[in-house]
């Protein structure tokens, strides 16, 4: 048996997941009746009886089984445009991230297949599909279906697909998968009704004289681009997607051609709840090719979520019409009051681990007030990342940094004096991971904070490593000014944690930093973020954010104002002299 379908398995039968695993620190009290409630229904064989006659009708936008898709029956994707499913016959083939096999066949649109989608975009005019003076009633269109996809995914036959068709291709924890999969189902319970329309709320100020008023619309871009990543498959995608088109938007969207087939499938239900077919355009290509149909289809905006590199590259070639979720090297301060160290100490191994690190909020740098040195903070961190194993996917294949980068990168940060391995730095063991991927033990290292900020070192330790590796460093009283300094030093500021219940230290220090999400107090934490707050990056004015109206209205709209001016004109009213 392979250690995919095992793990699937594993999956269908496990009924009571250690506390720990169930208490995810970043749901609340309602997601975790959901998780337990999809984990009892798994083991309840009269619940089971009844799901799968519910399943004919649930998944019948499906086109896969996560746990049929294998290197012999390879699953396919194909890219959809003017509101049609279409193939090129230009396949790439992805390999297991837990096997090698080949898995997955993408159809890969290349330069010469983009006419379609350029023109696609160029019949959506600049003021886009709907706005508040044209075709007013796709508000509502899209409160219905963001309501019926809602619902879908309150069901837990839909929830249990997404979240192991994540796991195929993104492998992380069945809890992980399972909360993006609920955090998206929130969302679009939340643009359920009339809220699509409040996105597009207007604001009207009196004028000069009888007749004048000035309002403030909302007002979509029109044709417009999504670039997405392969950590998080379905939440990213479907929150920028959703909002650009609860806005009024006509989107193109590429997703990271490893774990495309989640949004294919998801593009499916949403057509089954009942959007046009001819509102999304949907490609798989490589990244040459999408950046030639970015400079030929001109689209008004594009949202990019990635690496600085790349945001920065598109920055430049399409003239500053971009906002960015980029990388992100992300900080945490325990503070001088030391508190529930259990309870810290789990909270700064998800943040660090979960995901395998993949999360562009994941804990990179951990600074550690001397207070804490008396605590038994270091041992329970060591015993948490050593729990962490492939069978359960609490630790997995990295898919952009391999074993030896990371390995390479450890062995540079050691050379630095006063450094040293806390615990992992090792390869996993017993796995089949294919080499073009990733695969360590959780990693920390060590590094004296005079030794981060000498200018041949920062660089290096400020290196984001998308994967399970973090630096450690220890700080007094009299050094939070060189803690500042390295954190005024850092050029990413997504998010941020001050776990410290001291009001006047967590006032300094928020004071003094930038990071756009930045969590505070006892229970703060870098990762995990839901529906009901902004996520985004500060400091930047091409920061995107996800998930809230703030955030859809940032991103996916521009203001307009309308003045009108009716007069009546004065009585006697005549031409005044020339100015």
């Amino acid at each position: 048996m392979s250690i995919t379908t095992k793990f699937l398995r594993t999956q269908t039968r496990v009924s009571n997941p250690h506390k720990t695993d169930l208490q995810q620190h970043q749901f609340s009290p309602i997601t975790m009746s959901m998780l337990r409630l999809c984990n009892g229904i798994k083991n309840n064989s009269s619940f089971l009886t009844f799901s799968r006659r519910r399943l004919i009708h649930s998944l019948q936008f499906a086109t896969v089984k996560a746990e049929e898709i294998s290197g012999s029956q390879p699953a396919q994707v194909q890219n959809l445009v003017q509101g049609k499913w279409i193939k090129s016959g230009n396949w790439n083939t992805i390999p297991d991230p837990l096997n090698g096999e080949p898995f997955i066949k993408v159809d890969e649109v290349d330069e010469n297949g983009i006419k379609p989608f350029v023109e696609s975009l160029s019949k959506c005019p600049k003021h886009g599909l709907h706005n508040p003076f044209k075709s007013p009633e796709r508000y509502l269109l899209y409160g219905d279906v963001s309501a019926k996809a809602g619902h879908m995914f309150s069901q837990p036959e839909v929830s249990d697909f997404f979240a192991k068709l994540i796991q195929r291709v993104s492998p992380k924890s069945y809890q992980q998968a399972l909360g993006e999969v609920y955090v998206t189902g929130k969302f679009l319970e939340n643009f359920s009704g009339d809220q699509v329309r409040f996105l597009a709320r207007s604001f009207g100020v009196p004028g000069n004289h009888l007749g004048q008023q000035s309002h403030g619309f909302r007002w979509p871009y029109g044709p417009v681009a999504l670039i997405t990543p392969f950590n998080f498959p379905l939440e990213i995608p479907v929150l920028q997607l959703m909002g650009a088109l609860y806005m009024g938007n006509k989107p193109v969207l590429k997703v990271d051609s490893k774990v495309c087939i989640v949004m294919e499938q998801m593009l499916r239900l949403l057509h089954a709840c009942g959007m046009p077919v001819e509102d999304v355009d949907f490609i798989n290509s490589d990244g040459m090719t999408m950046n030639k149909l970015l400079l030929e289809a001109n689209p008004r905006m594009t949202l990019f979520t990635g690496s600085s590199k790349i945001a920065d590259k598109l920055a430049y070639d399409l003239n500053g019409r971009i906002k960015v979720e980029d990388a992100g090297f992300d900080w945490k301060i325990l503070g001088p009051d030391v508190h529930e160290v259990d309870y810290v100490s789990w909270v700064c191994d998800q943040d660090a681990y979960a995901c395998s690190g993949q999360k562009c909020s994941a804990q990179s740098l951990l600074f550690v007030h001397e207070n804490w040195k008396n605590s038994s903070l270091m041992s329970h961190l060591n015993h948490l990342a050593g729990r962490r194993t492939l069978d359960n996917l609490t630790i997995g294949p990295v898919l952009t940094v391999t074993t030896e980068a990371m390995l390479d990168h450890k062995n540079n940060l050691l050379k630095i004096p006063g450094s040293k391995l806390l615990w992992g730095g090792e390869e996993l063991e017993n796995h089949s991971i294919p080499k073009v991927y990733g695969a360590i033990k959780p990693t920390a290292v060590f590094v004296p904070l005079e030794q981060i900020l000498k200018a041949e070192h920062y660089e290096l330790v400020t290196k984001e490593i998308f994967g399970p590796f973090q630096i450690v460093t220890e700080y007094k009283d009299s050094q939070i000014p060189m803690l500042l300094k390295a954190l005024e030093k850092m050029h990413a500021h997504l998010t941020a944690a001050i776990v410290s219940n001291d009001p006047l230290f967590i006032q300094d220090i928020v004071g003094k930093t930038v990071n756009g999400t930045t969590y505070a107090g006892l229970r703060a934490r870098t990762t995990g973020a839901p529906q009901n707050h902004w996520f985004g990056p500060a400091g930047d004015p091409r920061g995107a954010g996800i998930g809230t109206p703030e955030a859809i209205k940032l991103v996916w709209s521009c203001h307009r104002e309308v003045i009108y001016d009716i007069g009546p004109v004065p009585h006697n009213w005549q031409i005044p002299p020339s100015t």
